[in-house]
């Protein structure tokens, strides 16, 4: 089957930036979230700060009157995958994300969420992860066995989770086009591996700017590092946000 409702993108830069959350405590968690919050909508809540802090960092964010996207990137079987995204849409995360290589079986389990949810404003977008920025061409071949070039597999993965019904995938700012191309338009992508000008690449592999993704059709930019660890972060967001709009 298709994408199932209508994915919602935001007309501001603010509404299409999120922040990574990639902290250690619900400490730095409430600092950040103090500091930003005036600026930001979105932000992302990974694995670090989710274990150490549970469901209440999501509770936390809220409070800020802020969207989470919770970077759970479940990847397990069916049942187990119905269990976990019912538990993420009644915690009230705004977007959530599976791992594509799951299959397509899994991957309907997360949207099937959707059918014992009863508020349309509490249905939760869900993400595929298609290859992780982390992963360069090499990395593909030689350590996971995939002799598809990069675009190729990244393109193969998103088809499956359209077919799924997700709403989107997660991908690097370098396969957004081809990906637009083969599933539409309207089908998000949600890009990591966003570094300003500015900022140090780290160890993401696949990057581009800001301006140079919005400008290749992303629809969210997930940008961590070079705001949470500027010495004013709120600034280095405002920095972001101008680069995504000019």
């Amino acid at each position: 089957m298709g994408s199932t409702g209508s994915p919602r993108v935001g007309d501001t830069a603010r509404d299409r930036l999120i922040v990574a959350l990639d902290v250690p405590s619900l400490t730095d968690a409430q600092r950040l979230l103090d500091q930003l919050a005036p600026v930001v909508t979105w932000f992302k809540v990974g694995l670090e700060l989710f274990t150490a802090c549970g469901p209440l960092v999501i509770e936390v964010v809220k409070q800020h009157r802020a969207k989470v996207f919770y970077d759970s990137k479940f990847h397990d079987i069916p049942n187990t995958i119905v269990g976990a995204a019912a538990q993420a849409a009644r915690l009230g995360v705004d977007m959530f994300n599976v791992h594509a290589s799951g299959g397509v079986e899994m991957m309907e389990a997360a949207v099937a969420v959707r059918s014992t949810l009863h508020a349309p404003r509490s249905t939760p977008l869900v993400i595929g992860v298609t290859v992780l920025t982390s992963l360069d061409q090499a990395a593909l071949a030689d350590q996971l066995g995939v002799s598809r070039p990069m675009v190729e597999q990244v393109v193969h993965l998103a088809k499956l989770a359209q077919v799924a019904g997700l709403d989107g995938v997660v991908a690097s700012p370098q396969e957004i086009t081809a990906i637009k191309q083969a599933c539409s338009e309207q089908f998000l992508v949600v890009t990591p591996g966003v570094r300003p000008q500015w900022a140090a690449a780290g160890d993401q592999k696949r990057v581009m700017t800001p301006r140079e993704a919005i400008a290749a059709g992303a629809d969210y930019l997930v940008v961590g590092r070079p705001i949470t660890k500027a010495n004013d972060p709120a600034e280095a967001a405002q920095r972001v946000l101008e680069e995504m709009s000019a």
